[in-house]
């Protein structure tokens, strides 16, 4: 499959050359091993976040993240704790329509 990225056409697999965060410190997406504090925590996620707020690709790596269960880091402008949050409304949603029918 191919979408247009930045006026290029390109195949959905190569989104990841045209992401605004590729070359940036990857620390910056994912949480340290140990010792954050929750306002660095914070500042850390809001920097990606406003990375991620102008990417091109920001709906492909979303998806990305959904399609693959990354667990971890930030993915389309969402933390992981949002994903999560994101798919359970979903479910409950989609129960909630079986149920009525």
């Amino acid at each position: 499959m191919q979408e247009t990225v930045a006026g290029h056409r390109v195949r959905a697999a190569d989104w990841r050359a045209f992401a605004a965060c590729r070359g940036r410190d990857v620390d910056l997406f994912f949480d340290p091993d140990y010792g954050e504090t929750e306002e660095a925590r914070e500042r850390r996620e809001a920097e990606a976040k406003s990375i991620c707020a102008g990417c091109p690709v920001r709906a492909a790596c979303l998806a990305h993240a959904i399609g693959y269960g990354e667990r971890y880091g930030i993915f389309g402008g969402t933390t992981e704790d949002e994903r999560w949050t994101d798919r359970r409304n979903a479910i409950r949603r989609e129960r909630a329509r079986e149920r009525a029918a």
